[in-house]
């Protein structure tokens, strides 16, 4: 096995089509040892030949070479594309001549005579094969009959991974599935593609929905829905939800047309149905056609009575989903109740460990301290929002999260450093199939003055600079810590901006508990400070600063530094 895992891992695809065909290849072999002139028609030639034939002798060996319950593992690990876990093979590969027990001692032994690999994607351990070898083992799956089964089971063990993950995405697990999902990415198409039930297509595309919108696959997403949408035009309850799953998807592109196109039908399905969660879901996702059109009374309306209906059905995922749209609604429309809907939700995403909704309302209440003008704690919101999204592969929410940055940043007197926010911004937008304008016309007013402040500051050469090296950072989390290593050293300015030494915060507010100092901690919080920054700015020593958050976190009720730079928002406005 050596001479074929060292030399046959990167031969041309076509080579391919000689494993399996036992007589096809001693036909050939005969031929090149009797014939002194012999023309192979075709790509490759003789010695390409030689090459190929070479390779598919080592499998054919190497099968030879495995006992029955190896080759039959061998021939069922080949429905898997780009490799699978040992919990994917236990699920699909066990049954009718192996036990689940023995699936691990078999990919062991597999593994040692190198026809499995071990490798990590993501960060998570992994098995994967050879094209060639899957190839092999694949042809050998069809002569067994078991193909059609074992592409049903491959299906069903990945519905039930993605749903179960759905259903638990307010929970600490977020960046796992997404990672996850990220390394199955080419078996999750495969699932898709099988020829099964349209319905069972029409749960996957749905329960992957966080991948396709959240994992960096919106534009997959959106040709995956539209795909498994011609293929059942039924009128069922997986057709409805898979058109609310579209929906969201066309929103994040700006396609508001084709999302109120789905939107009509899916309730026209909900009516049929007489299903009132498909009804009051689309009538939430309304809501946030509304935000993005301009219209923020209809949608926080929307979004209060999705989050009672769904409370009401017990139905805790949904429930959270339209609670963090109403926080953030209410947020963006400067609505006096948004601290307390934000504090909600913050505690509840923090107390499950949940961050990508917790990311959305710090943003939301970012654009809300920016409304007001107060530009310090919209960048301090938005750097909370912003450690949030770590490890998150959210394209457009990370953009999002930029081009707010960028407008506090250049109002603060930083124009190189708001350029390349909105450069790397501009990336991610390009790279996520959509674009600022997709999230309403306030958003591109405000990102045109940005840019038109940072043009006349700098020049436009040099802001184009700045702007093309900010959007060389690639990924969103090459994004955020470009985003967050800015706001470090933009933060050190706004202090001495402001003057120097410890911030002016008022003491004149009798229903505050904090004292003097601990509202000037409170103030540093909020502008995303570490303890250690507070300390150096305040002059203490880091462990009496310790001693001052404890005590405002005490105080306040809080669990966290985000509420705390939440709740310091709320002052300053009130």
């Amino acid at each position: 096995m050596t001479h074929m895992t060292a030399g046959s891992a990167n031969l041309p695809a076509a080579f391919t089509s000689f494993v399996g065909r036992r007589h096809e290849v001693a036909e050939i072999r005969r031929l090149l040892g009797a014939e002194r002139l012999l023309t192979l028609t075709g790509v490759g030639g003789v010695g390409k030949t030689r090459l190929a034939l070479a390779a598919a002798a080592d499998i054919e060996w190497s099968y030879e070479l495995c006992c029955p319950t190896e080759r039959l593992l061998w021939s069922r690990l080949s429905v898997f594309t780009g490799g699978f876990t040992l919990e994917a093979a236990e699920a699909v590969c066990a049954g009718e001549g192996i036990a689940r027990r023995e699936v691990p001692d078999l990919l062991d032994r597999l593994v040692a005579q190198s026809v499995v690999l071990t490798c990590e994607v993501e960060g998570l351990p992994r098995y994967r094969m050879l094209e060639l070898v899957r190839h092999y083992g694949r042809e050998r799956l069809t002569d067994s009959g078991e193909q059609h089964q074992l592409g049903m089971r491959h299906q069903d063990f990945f519905l039930g991974v993605a749903e179960r993950a759905n259903r638990g995405w307010y929970g600490p697990g977020q960046v796992e599935s997404l990672a996850m999902f990220r390394a199955d990415h080419t078996n999750l198409l495969a699932a898709l593609e099988w020829d099964a039930d349209p319905r069972i297509r029409l749960r996957l595309v749905s329960a992957l929905n966080f991948h396709w919108c959240v994992g960096g696959f919106l534009s997959e997403g959106r040709r995956r829905f539209e795909q498994a949408l011609a293929a059942g035009p039924e009128p069922t309850s997986e057709r409805a939800w898979a058109l609310l799953g579209a929906t969201w998807v066309a929103q994040n592109q700006g396609d508001l047309t084709t999302a109120d196109r789905w939107m009509d039908e899916a309730e026209q399905l909900g009516e049929v149905l007489d299903d009132p969660a498909v009804r009051t879901t689309t009538s939430g996702l309304r809501g946030v056609s509304a935000h993005y059109r301009g219209r923020p009374e209809e949608s926080i309306g929307r979004y209060e009575e999705a989050l009672a209906v769904m409370t009401a059905l017990g139905d805790e995922r949904e429930a959270t989903s339209w609670l963090l749209a109403l926080a953030c609604g209410q947020a963006y429309a400067g609505d006096p109740r948004a601290p307390l809907t934000s504090a909600r939700l913050i505690a509840s995403s923090e107390a499950s460990g949940e961050r990508w909704g917790r990311g959305q309302v710090l943003m939301a209440l970012g654009h809300g301290a920016w409304d007001r003008g107060d530009r310090e704690a919209a960048e301090a919101l938005t750097r909370s929002a912003l450690e949030c999204m770590r490890g998150f592969n959210d394209y457009a929410m990370v953009a999002r999260m930029l081009e707010l940055l960028a407008w506090a940043t250049v109002a603060g007197g930083a124009p190189a450093r708001a350029a390349g926010l909105l450069g790397s911004a501009d990336a991610l937008w390009r790279d996520a199939g959509t674009s600022i304008a997709a999230f309403g016309p306030q958003m591109a007013g405000n990102h045109m003055s940005c840019e038109e402040a940072a043009v006349a500051a700098l020049g436009r050469r040099a802001y184009a600079a700045a702007f093309t090296a900010g959007g060389l950072r690639g990924t969103p989390d090459r994004a955020v810590g470009f985003a967050l290593a800015a706001g470090e050293s933009s933060g050190a300015d706004t202090v001495a901006a402001v003057g120097g030494g410890a911030p002016t915060v008022g003491t004149n507010d009798a229903d505050c508990p904090l004292s003097h100092r601990e509202r000037q901690v409170a103030s540093l919080v909020a502008k995303g400070l570490s303890n250690r920054q507070i300390a150096a700015e305040l002059v203490l020593s880091p462990r009496t600063a310790d001693r001052h958050v404890e005590n405002i976190l005490g105080k306040l009720g809080f669990r966290s530094r985000a509420l705390v730079a939440a709740w310091w928002a709320e002052k300053q406005a009130s």
